[in-house]
């Protein structure tokens, strides 16, 4: 059993954690279906997802031009 905290915050227990590969900084869904919620771990390639078409075709994809495009030139 889990308490939910005045911000909106539940602890999962160590044993489902385990048993998702959930580990600090993992990425997770939650989805409500009929009255019940469930949880399940975000696919990394789900999570990259979100950073495509980020990077200019043909870029040159080094740290320094990297942060030269985020910034402006």
């Amino acid at each position: 059993m889990a308490r939910v905290t005045s911000k909106g915050q539940v602890t999962v227990p160590k044993r489902i954690r385990d048993a998702l590969g959930i580990r600090p900084g993992t990425e997770v869904e939650f989805e409500l279906l009929d009255g019940q919620a469930s949880l399940r771990r975000r696919p990394a390639d789900e999570a990259l997802q979100r950073w495509r078409g980020h990077l200019k075709k043909g870029a040159d994809t080094g740290t320094d031009a990297l942060l030269e495009d985020l910034r402006g030139r």
